[in-house]
């Protein structure tokens, strides 16, 4: 694809969407423009431009109400987050200490009722519970996850208080 081309495709995407505004520098909440005709619906979730690289894909499933996955954040990594069926509240917690936004928290709930793209820099914590049984989540890392040397610092999920309730 020439870069010209590019440029159009991605000027074209984001005439269509506009990006929620975060308190974490880095970390974007993006709609996604849902598709509808008599056959149903589509929606893109990512493209090869809007990362840096690929890794892989993850679907994550959590079949209980409440279920609490947290908190970890990554060097290298980035993530990608979309909510494609049930509903989830993420929190996010900025521990670069180089970055303007240090030490800031943002709440964001993703549901498949408004489809919507979270993009996570490295360097901030993250977590989510799901707010509904059966809430399933399509996650894309820019790197491919390795068994030995994983990318994540992990810490306990009141680390930062009772963000939960």
């Amino acid at each position: 694809m020439t870069e010209d081309k590019l440029k159009k495709i991605k000027a074209k995407k984001s005439a269509a969407q506009t990006e929620q505004k975060t308190r974490i520098e880095g970390l974007k909440v993006l709609p996604l423009k849902v598709n509808l005709d008599s056959r149903g619906y589509l929606f893109e979730i990512i493209h090869n431009y809007d990362m840096p690289k690929f890794g892989q894909i993850y679907v994550v499933g959590n079949p209980t109400k409440g279920t609490i996955r947290t908190f970890h954040k990554h060097k290298i990594l980035w993530d990608y987050f979309c909510i494609i069926k049930g509903s989830a509240k993420f929190i996010f917690v900025d521990d670069r200490k180089d970055s303007p936004s240090f030490q800031q928290q943002e709440t964001v709930v993703l549901s498949e009722k408004s489809p919507k793209l979270i993009f996570v820099p490295p360097g901030v914590y993250h977590g989510l519970m799901s707010l509904e049984d059966n809430t399933v989540m399509v996650s894309v890392a820019t790197e491919v996850y390795n068994k030995e040397k994983p990318d994540e610092v992990r810490i306990p999920p009141d680390s930062f208080g009772n963000l939960w309730e």
